[in-house]
């Protein structure tokens, strides 16, 4: 029998902490207002595509970008109330990344089981560009810590 990593461990806190959505599930949850956070980096998002909508911000900027107090936050962080939906290339950073928002107050953050091939295999939109859609940057209206990442 094999034994349980730390890391194994750590996944699974972080999964018990958050609600995991299929991709269609995460799709119409997205139709009724929850907004989609894609943290892969360039390389992923220039190889596979991105997803219409979705909003990218990378995953060492994540945290600043979505609390509501943060100077870095992006303008759609209005409040620890708004729902995120957050996606990486297979679903184990994004689980990981959605548990450390919600640590930090965001009430409503979810992931995606599988990521961005499970969006993917569930014929799902993705997009192929010349160039994967920029990272969001800090609103210039953000106010709050001293957070800038």
């Amino acid at each position: 029998m094999r034994r349980r990593s730390a890391l194994d461990r750590l996944l699974r806190r972080a999964r018990s902490r958050i609600t995991r959505l299929r991709p269609r599930a995460a799709s119409a949850a997205i139709e009724a207002g929850a907004r989609l956070v894609d943290i892969r980096p360039e390389f992923q998002r220039r190889a596979d595509g991105d997803i219409p909508g979705a909003i990218v911000i990378e995953r060492n900027h994540l945290e600043w970008r979505l609390h509501p107090a943060s100077s870095g936050r992006i303008r759609e962080a209005l409040d620890f109330n708004g729902r995120w939906i957050i996606i990486c290339d297979e679903g184990f950073s994004s689980s990981l990344a959605a548990a450390t928002l919600k640590a930090i107050g965001l009430r409503d953050v979810s992931d995606v089981a599988g990521g961005f091939r499970a969006w993917r295999a569930a014929h799902l939109p993705v997009v192929k560009r010349a160039r994967p859609a920029p990272p969001r940057l800090a609103s210039r209206t953000g106010r709050g810590s001293r957070g800038r990442a």
